[in-house]
């Protein structure tokens, strides 16, 4: 195998196949040894975290593909902790796609004069750029259209299949007593331009509470999984 790219959590091998391997590790995002997966580099290592984010990324691939729901996912090997995927290329130079059922976070920070946080929200869609010097910054369906990065179908396609995800993230929680406010997803597309769910769906893309109070990433997936 050929190493492509490596990266905070996960390094990507080439296949004889055409298609890719993902490398899970238990290295994490953080600052000053404690973990946070909103910073963007790698802050402590974490045993055992690769595994449960690789679990996760299986059991909700599996579940969005069986829904007919287009995904990059192919294969998993947990003793190794890999997972086989399809090639896609990336939007622009990276893009983020936020589902959010309720208002916390960043949306609260940018229109909290509008709206009390918690509020209920109609699984309200919004798109960044992934540029750490510039923060994120939140991008328009029309000047991702604009600037090439995609088309309207595209960006109406990604939007109809966050949606449909979320809910299926959010029902599945419900069920373990656990409340979706808001989850993080990647997109890419293939050769033909079909849009597909890529990169993976761990504890650390969602936040998730329990009785009103938050859960963090670790005790989310023990829970998880319990």
């Amino acid at each position: 195998m050929e190493k492509v790219y490596t990266g905070k959590t996960k390094d990507v091998f080439a296949l004889e196949n055409g298609n890719y391997l993902l490398k899970f590790k238990d290295d994490c995002t953080g600052k000053d040894g404690v973990f946070d997966p909103g910073e963007n580099s790698v802050g402590l290592t974490i045993e055992g975290v690769g595994d449960v984010n690789l679990r996760m990324s299986i059991y909700f691939f599996e579940k969005i593909n069986a829904a007919g729901i287009k995904t990059h996912f192919v294969g998993a090997d947990l003793g190794n902790t890999t997972m086989e995927v399809l090639p896609a290329k990336v939007f622009g130079h990276g893009l983020e796609v936020i589902c959010r059922n309720k208002a916390v976070g960043s949306f609260i920070r940018r229109y909290g004069e509008y709206i009390a946080e918690g509020s209920d929200l109609p699984s309200y869609v919004e798109m960044t750029f992934k540029n750490d010097e510039k923060g994120d910054p939140l991008v328009t369906k029309d000047a991702l259209s604009v600037l090439g990065v995609m088309t309207e179908e595209q960006y109406d396609a990604i939007k109809e299949m966050t949606q449909k995800i979320t809910k299926i993230v959010a029902d599945d929680l419900q069920e373990k007593g656990l409340v979706l406010y808001d989850i993080k997803f990647e997109f890419g597309y293939d050769k033909d331009g079909s849009v597909m769910l890529i990169d993976e769906i761990a504890s650390g893309n969602m936040r998730v509470y329990k009785d009103g109070e938050y859960i963090d990433p670790m005790t989310l997936s023990k829970l998880f999984f319990a």
